[in-house]
């Protein structure tokens, strides 16, 4: 029989296959498969939907698999996690993808954008730089943990922890006076490391035309418009800009029951760093609101009047998520709002 559906469980190693046909009758499984004879298997196959969840070199497979004819399709885990059967089949890898099988072929199942090679290399150097970043911060709190213990109690603020312990080096007795020097030099060190990071991300911003249009929105930078262009490409995965906001989950969740509408916090869902870089591109709209009388501005600064500074710093979040969706989706249609 011919296979129209092949779910594959992805891993290091030793993949596992699951085919079926039009009847939905397995005609193929296979629970272990090595990897060198992964792409030669599925590309004997003829033209078929292939299921993957989106994991560690889901895309390259992807990529892989689409050039040999298939229609491949990436699925998020936690959608795929509600059809595999525990209770009778338990959690293994031919469970797992025989249930990726059965998920892909769902009518109203969400699919992740398979992301081109350009995408995942732009998006390497958002992922290392929030790496240096985040190395950076934990070097300050080491500072001002091992400080502590010697009664030199600084606050949170990196430039005072910086300048502080700079000024008490000379003061800190023995060893310490070597570590904490130590650790001010690696402080310099990831400084210079993401500044050229950031210079790598401009430079690719001021190649790219979609890039381009979307830094002509407040609160957009280089940052910002790169990891966008290089997570949804040009957004057409998404029907509309409030289907982006949700999937960013920048939208208030619902706890409504018996005809009454009950809205939470927002659902904090998806990708967490653009919806880190949004809201700290909304808050610099805001703080610029003040001094500007165009629409967006006198709309934030009424609205943090109304409902308070951290509602509306997520509101104009959520309104530029859709008008970036609205820029990279329209392209040179689109027109900013007077």
């Amino acid at each position: 029989m011919v296979i129209v559906t092949l779910g594959i469980d992805l891993a290091k190693n030793v993949f596992a296959l699951h085919g079926v046909d039009a009847t939905g009758k397995a005609v193929l499984v296979r629970p272990s498969v090595a990897r060198g004879k992964l792409l030669e298997l599925v590309a004997s196959l003829p033209p078929c939907l292939v299921g993957m969840e989106a994991c560690s070199g889901a895309h390259h497979w992807a990529r892989l698999f689409h050039l040999h004819g298939h229609t491949v399709r990436l699925m998020a885990p936690k959608f795929v996690t509600p059809y595999r059967m525990a209770g009778k089949a338990g959690k293994n890898d031919a469970a797992d993808a025989k249930a990726i099988c059965e998920a892909v072929q769902r009518p109203n199942m969400r699919f992740v954008p398979i992301k081109s090679i350009e995408q995942q290399s732009l998006l390497l150097v958002h992922r290392a730089r929030q790496g240096f970043v985040e190395q950076r911060t934990a070097t300050l709190n080491r500072i001002r943990g091992l400080l502590s213990e010697f009664g030199i109690v600084l606050p949170l603020k990196a430039a005072t922890v910086r300048r502080e312990a700079l000024v008490r080096l000379e003061d800190l007795p023995g060893w310490t006076n070597t570590v904490v020097g130590d650790l001010l030099s690696e402080v310099s060190r990831l400084d210079e490391r993401i500044a050229q990071y950031d210079g790598y991300i401009k430079e690719q911003a001021v190649r790219d035309a979609a890039t381009q249009r979307l830094m002509r929105l407040p609160g957009v930078g280089p940052t910002t418009a790169t990891a966008l262009v290089g997570t949804i490409g040009n957004g057409h995965d998404f029907k509309c800009g409030r289907q982006l906001s949700a999937w960013l989950g920048l939208v208030p969740g619902q706890h409504s029951s018996g005809g009454k509408q009950r809205l939470g916090h927002i659902t904090k869902a998806g990708d967490h760093y653009l919806r880190m870089l949004l809201i700290l591109g909304a808050r610099a709209v805001l703080m610029a609101a003040n001094t500007k009388t165009d629409t967006i501005s006198r709309w934030a600064t009424a609205l943090a009047a109304r409902r308070g500074y951290w509602r509306a710093v997520v509101a104009i979040a959520a309104k530029n998520a859709r008008l970036c969706w609205a820029v990279l989706a329209k392209g040179e249609h689109f027109k900013l709002p007077a």
